[in-house]
């Protein structure tokens, strides 16, 4: 078939760009398919493209750290015996579904998608990650920066100034696109991430992860020993230390913090936003923790006062069914949801990010307490994906792992309220008219005022408060 271009597919959620973060591959090796070749930022998430075909790079269509539209090619794959001149159809354009082969992972290999790469689509489109991909004529390829030529080598590190001469390729290390054997090395997306902007090659440090995992003091351990990477495979330079005679740092407004922006923009001023507080004794939900942690149940889980927060507002939302609500101003009409999809506010490397467990209020304790982990740990690595992050209805954002009391969240939007659980901490109380330590936490609770009115807002809130003080109090709910 010649030289098959991959273009840039759309991974759900009606996404229309990506940035290229990371190349897993360069010109020249071997890939098979379904190899992951390429880590994309869309604006929810960090996504792992695989190749759709079988065959031997030919080219890096997009630098890394260029942001392009769907359906732009990425990568040129020689896929056959033909001569690199005659290009084939890219994937999308003009190929038969019969002569597309359906993505199939191999044994133990963790899917990402939610559909076949390569199968048959309707409108003369090519299903991908999630959804389907874009018409031929609906994207164009983006200009290469610096205006390189099309028979211009790619590019295996940030783009130099015209003026600069390309180095050697026996002296530039390529710590941008990862070597063969870096593609077996056991890190997570932060600590690739850190290692790129370190210029330290993975394959060549020492692991002392479990299960042979690369973790980021390895990297920084390494880092501090290694020789700086060329000029021309550098990263950016630090924001806590510009250079000399710099007075200030310019960074792009793109991917999650750019959705994130946009999205508290709407909300702010859109919705009328009231926020109630409440301080609470919850020395009976610290002693439940402690409990829970023993129990058999609860072994292999991580358990924290977030879990009884977490079941206490499913349950007062049962009372309160409006808590649970949208706003639809095209219909007019007030959404009541009829299960609790709850968003856990998550703080990642490139940005907040709001996934939710889908119908949360139909779990068990355990179940909702191995969601909340799963949760925090795909976001922490950057692979929540676009899907996992739709369709909330209520969320928690918890400012107190930050040592922080309480605050005046915004809404997520789409949902009716949020509940800030501020830092747990020992404080004087009064108990039986006696002055005594205890656990102290305080909860904030904003809401859309169109929907929800005062008496609604500090019932529920008030619920979930008189659950925390007393979790036995859940039976009457």
């Amino acid at each position: 078939m010649g030289i098959q271009e991959f273009r840039l597919p759309d991974v759900g959620e009606g996404l229309v760009e990506a940035e290229i973060v990371s190349w897993k591959v360069k010109p020249g090796d071997t890939v098979k398919l379904n190899d992951t070749v390429v880590e994309i930022e869309t604006a929810k998430s960090l996504v792992e493209l695989p190749v759709p075909f079988a065959g031997v790079v030919a080219e890096l269509l997009v630098p890394e750290g260029e942001t392009v539209p769907v359906g732009t090619p990425i990568i040129a794959v020689n896929t056959g015996d033909a001569s690199p001149g005659d290009l084939a159809p890219p994937v999308g354009e003009g190929t038969a579904t019969e002569d597309l082969v359906p993505a199939v992972p191999d044994p133990g290999e963790e899917v990402i998608e939610a559909g076949k790469i390569g199968g048959a689509a309707p409108g003369g489109r090519t299903a991908v990650l999630v959804g389907y991909g874009p018409k031929t004529t609906e994207a164009k390829r983006r200009p290469r920066k610096g205006g390189a030529p099309e028979a211009a080598p790619p590019m295996a590190a940030a783009p130099t100034p015209e003026a600069a001469p390309a180095p050697a390729p026996v002296a530039v290390a390529e710590p941008v696109v990862a070597a063969s054997s870096e593609a077996h090395v056991l890190a997570k997306p932060p600590v690739r991430k850190l290692a790129k902007d370190l210029g330290v090659d993975l394959a060549i440090v020492t692991a002392t992860g479990p299960g042979g995992i690369i973790t980021r003091s390895d990297v920084e351990s390494h880092g501090t020993t290694s020789a700086p990477a060329p000029a021309a495979a550098q990263a950016a330079p630090d924001l806590a230390a510009p250079f000399a005679g710099q007075t200030e740092t310019r960074i792009p407004i793109k991917g999650v913090q750019k959705v994130m922006a946009q999205a508290m923009v709407a909300s702010a001023f859109t919705a009328p936003h009231v926020t109630e507080w409440i301080t609470v004794d919850v020395s009976a939900t610290m002693e439940l923790v402690e409990r829970l942690k023993g129990g058999r149940a609860f072994r292999e889980l991580k358990v924290s006062p977030l879990l009884i927060v977490a079941k206490a507002v499913t349950l007062a939302a049962r009372r309160t069914p409006i808590i649970n609500a949208a706003w639809d101003e095209q219909a007019q009409e007030i959404v009541l949801k009829h299960s609790v999809n709850l968003g856990i506010a998550a703080a990642t490397p490139r940005g907040l990010i709001v996934p939710n467990i889908k119908a949360a209020d139909a779990l068990t304790l355990p179940e909702l307490c191995a969601a909340l982990n799963d949760l925090v740990a795909v976001a922490r690595e950057g692979k929540t994906q676009p899907a996992d992050q739709a369709g909330g209805s209520f969320t928690i954002t918890n400012v107190g792992v930050f040592g922080i009391d309480a605050g005046t969240p915004i809404l997520n939007p789409g949902e009716a309220a949020i509940l800030a659980f501020g830092a747990v901490r020992k404080q004087p109380w009064v108990v039986n008219d006696e002055i005594v330590p205890r656990w102290i936490t305080t909860l904030a609770l904003s809401f859309d005022h169109r929907l929800i009115d005062g008496e609604k807002g500090s019932t529920f809130l008030a619920d979930v408060a008189s659950i925390l003080e007393d979790p036995a109090r859940a039976l009457m709910f």
